[in-house]
C-alpha cells in the first residue's frame, strides 16, 4: 500500500466551510466508485479551521500522476471538482494538483 498526504486551505467563511463539510458527508457514489477504479483504497479528510489534511491510501502499483489523470476523466469527477472548488477558493476548472499540495513525510 502507498500513502499520500496533502493539504489545502478552504475559503475563510464558516458558512461555506459547513457546506463543504456537508458535501463530504454525502459524496456522490460515482466519485467513490471512481476512486476505487483507479486504485484508491481509502481517502480521509481532516479539518482544523480553514486547513484541510487528506490521507490517501492506494494500491502498490498506484502512480499519482497517471492515476489521478485517469480519475479526472471518469464520470461526474469534473462536476464534483467544480462543485467543491467554490469552497476551496479556486477556479472551477482547477486540477486537483493545483488545489491540493502533496506533503513530504519527515517522520
Amino acid at each position: 500500500m502507498k500513502r499520500y498526504c496533502q493539504t489545502l486551505t478552504l475559503v475563510d467563511d464558516e458558512e461555506m466551510i459547513q457546506k463543504y463539510v456537508e458535501a463530504h458527508a454525502h459524496v456522490w457514489p460515482e466519485i467513490i466508485e471512481g476512486q476505487r477504479e483507479v486504485g484508491i483504497l481509502d481517502m480521509q479528510i481532516y479539518r482544523k479551521g480553514t486547513r484541510l489534511f487528506m490521507i490517501c491510501d492506494t494500491v502498490d502499483e498506484f502512480d499519482w500522476e497517471r492515476d489521478m489523470l485517469r480519475l479526472s476523466k471518469l464520470p461526474r469527477q469534473k462536476e464534483w471538482e467544480a462543485y467543491v472548488a467554490q469552497f476551496q477558493g479556486c477556479q472551477a476548472d482547477a486540477r486537483s494538483d493545483e488545489k491540493w499540495q502533496r506533503m513530504e513525510r519527515i517522520f
